[in-house]
């Protein structure tokens, strides 16, 4: 089956990294856009970053641009976000889709992802 699975989660004091990662499998990675999102408790889906295949355009939420970079290894099926400079108000689960609808990498509209993975907590202290 079509799947996706985090990994790289955890509790990072504020200004830290951490570097989250999407594993797919059951399909070529290199086909799709992949995107991270973020959902805080009681809290909406918010886009975080997202990377377009082809030539692996990058797309960001103005809140992590700059801090956040996302990337590509199609050869290990596997899509990062390296995230620097953490803040606490960045304490959410993250999660990674696919873009199946197309559409949904450069405004990062959360719509066009139909396949998610199970999220990977974040935990930012101050």
């Amino acid at each position: 089956q079509e799947q996706l699975v985090e990994s790289g989660g955890g509790l990072v004091q504020a200004g830290g990294s951490l570097r989250l990662s999407c594993t797919a499998s059951g399909f070529a990675l290199d086909d799709w856009s992949i995107g991270w999102f973020r959902q805080a408790p009681g809290k909406g889906r918010e886009g975080v970053a997202c990377i377009s295949d082809g030539a692996g355009r990058t797309y960001y939420a103005d809140s992590v641009k700059g801090r956040f970079t996302v990337s590509r290894d199609n050869a290990k099926k596997t899509v990062y976000l390296q995230m620097n400079s953490l803040k606490p108000v960045g304490t959410a689960a993250y999660i990674c889709g696919r873009d199946n609808g197309g559409y949904g990498c450069p405004h990062l509209e959360s719509v066009s992802f139909h396949i998610w993975g199970q999220g990977a907590q974040v935990t930012v202290s101050s």
